[in-house]
């Protein structure tokens, strides 16, 4: 046998058997989510949707109109995508049933959440058009909240109805892609041209010289001038709340699929970086709920963030060859740590959630190292992008 006949075989065992680990961890925590998904689908009134599991031992529920509503039914499209059982194809259709009132809903930022996530699987999977026309009826409501003079979208509304501060927080990259979506279904550029618009502000104002950003900017909508911006679920001002790092990540990654924007491609590589060469990043490579909480080493993890980033990296990977070795290998690390005895729940524990320790707001002492929704729905796509991966070189 020559050297390079060796050398080539040899390459050929080693990228075996890294596929057969990714392969072993899908097959691992997909077999859990089956099992737990049967659970809190069992547990869970009909219409009510799954948010956190308590300290207490409770299920936290929110109704349709909670910005969480639409990661469990979108949790268990995922089931029938990896399965094709149609169990999980009936338990999906009736859990998506319920987002019904949400086709014309103003009131929040969300509905790219709540409405996109499902039901951009459920068309996906079946081509039945009532879930693209939901997703085109949300758009129309979520267009609704954007501002010409600030060039954003909305977030959250304020309790005294008045129209300053107009506040954007970065959440609001990931409900763009069911603009994009909408847009591509009916060749209308409105929905288009709004994300794009407000992808570029966003661009512009949220993030910091360091490559961190904010979570919350205030808006004035007179000038459409910055005019301060807040630390929400972050521990301050100036520090870098895990999740929001992740979210901006994953929502230029995700521009960049449907623009082919360079400007957005080296956001989302510039997040990416900050991520994996982040002093405070533990080995595992699940981040603090704050990259500068206070406590650290010993403050909560945030799974949620790391299961977005995860998922964020594995597409990105595929538009980066020059990186994209190091990006597939730090998100399989990343599912290899959300998969271990650490996080993944054993089954029948927790009400049926999937992994664990994820934080909603420490600041406001909510959701504090426990089980919540997203970081099951995200950890599920990252676990199918990964057993989907082809590289791309």
């Amino acid at each position: 046998m020559t050297r390079t006949l060796r050398i080539i075989l040899t390459l050929c065992l080693v990228a075996s058997a890294g596929t057969g680990a990714a392969q072993s961890i899908v097959r691992k925590s997909f077999t859990r989510a089956a099992q737990q998904t049967a659970l809190m689908d069992s547990l869970a009134p009909a219409d009510r949707f799954p948010a956190s599991w308590e300290h207490d031992g409770t299920t936290r529920y929110n109704s349709a109109k909670g910005w969480i509503s639409g990661f469990f039914p979108g949790n268990i499209w995922y089931l029938y995508e990896y399965t094709g059982d149609a169990k999980w194809l009936e338990a999906a259709r009736r859990r998506t049933a319920q987002l019904e009132p949400l086709r014309h809903y103003t009131q929040t930022h969300d509905v790219g959440f709540m409405v996109g996530c499902p039901c951009s699987l459920a068309y996906r999977l079946t081509r039945d058009d009532y879930y693209k026309q939901l997703m085109i009826d949300a758009s129309e409501a979520l267009i609704s909240r954007f501002n010409p003079t600030v060039g954003l979208i909305r977030s959250w509304n304020n309790k005294d109805g008045k129209a300053n501060p107009f506040r954007v927080i970065i959440d609001n990259m990931m409900n763009l892609e069911m603009l994009f979506l909408a847009s591509e279904f009916t060749g209308d550029r409105r929905y288009r041209d709004i994300a794009v618009t407000h992808a570029d502000n966003t661009l512009k104002n949220h993030f910091r010289a360091d490559n961190s950003c904010f979570h919350i900017l205030c808006y004035d909508t007179e000038t459409g001038k910055v005019v301060t911006q807040k630390g929400g679920q972050g521990y301050s001002q100036t520090s870098a709340w895990s999740r929001g790092q992740s979210w901006g990540l994953y929502g230029f990654t995700m521009c960049y699929r449907f623009t082919h924007d360079r400007r957005y491609l080296d956001r989302a590589v510039k997040s990416a970086e900050y991520f994996i060469n982040h002093p405070n990043l533990p080995e595992d490579m699940v981040p603090y709920w704050d990259y500068y909480a206070p406590g650290i080493p010993d403050e909560p993890r945030d799974a949620s963030a790391a299961a977005v980033t995860a998922s964020a990296l594995l597409e990105l990977a595929k538009y980066v060859p020059e990186k994209e070795k190091l990006y597939y290998k730090t998100a399989k690390k990343i599912l290899h740590s959300l998969a271990s005895d650490r996080y993944l729940i054993p089954a029948g524990k927790k009400n049926g959630f999937l992994i664990d320790h994820s934080v909603g707001s420490k600041p406001s002492k909510s959701q504090v190292d426990v089980p919540i929704i997203y970081g099951d729905y995200y950890f599920l796509e990252a676990l199918l992008r990964l057993k989907n991966y082809k590289s791309h070189k």
